[in-house]
């Protein structure tokens, strides 16, 4: 899923204190499974952000909302009646919602209230851990579905570096697992260890955005 953040109350406060109206929208798929943008967060959000400015004597109406999806056109579609008289939008969504609100009601302005972070997984009760770099390029079949790129500090792609503790943690970054340990011991229990003596050629990052904006057009699906 896409792991996201809430913005500081501070960042959105400082967003709506020139508007009067701001529709407030949370997404009840992946921001709301990582407890950053879904509907219990727009109920704590709203309110807050009210507050916030009734403090320095601002009069302002927040029209809370959440959205089965903000990165899919028909789902977006609903907002068009509560934006009417509204002079903003915020988004609890990730920052694609944020985008495709912003392509589909270009008059109205749009503000993110999540700072979106990466592609993960909940590894325990509000815990994330990235799993994905999007990269464009999937050698999960070589490394035994563990990621190099998004879970090795140094995304190499060549067997470990030589700093990993006894603990198996990773010197970079002592907190998390080192992934080329946990490949090791992967290809061990799969019998492929003599797989990880094979070179692995240079990766080519285009797929992953280093060669311009990435976009995927599938014919057989089109009308």
């Amino acid at each position: 899923m896409i792991i996201g953040e809430r913005k500081p109350l501070a960042e959105l406060v400082a967003m709506a204190r020139p508007h009067r109206r701001i529709v407030l929208a949370g997404c009840a798929t992946c921001v709301a499974e990582c407890a950053a943008g879904g509907e219990r967060e727009v109920a704590a959000l709203a309110p807050a952000l009210h507050l916030a400015l009734a403090k320095e004597g601002i009069d302002i109406t927040i029209v809370p909302t959440t959205l089965e999806r903000q990165c899919e056109w028909e789902f977006v579609e609903a907002l068009a009646p509560l934006l009417e008289g509204a002079d903003a939008f915020m988004s609890m969504a990730c920052g694609i919602g944020v985008q495709a609100v912003a392509e589909r009601f270009p008059a109205v302005k749009v503000y993110p209230a999540v700072n979106t972070t990466f592609l993960g997984l909940r590894e325990e009760l509000g815990v994330w851990a990235v799993r994905c770099a999007a990269c464009g390029d999937c050698v999960l079949d070589r490394t035994g579905g563990i990621c190099p790129v998004a879970r090795c500090s140094k995304s190499l792609m060549n067997g470990p570096c030589g700093g990993t503790t006894k603990e198996g943690r990773c010197e970079v970054s002592p907190g998390i697992a080192c992934a080329w340990a946990q490949i090791v011991e992967k290809a061990a229990t799969l019998g492929e260890l003599e797989r990880l003596v094979e070179i692995v050629k240079p990766k080519d990052w285009r797929p992953g955005g280093h060669g311009g904006p990435r976009r995927i057009a599938r014919e057989d699906l089109k009308p």
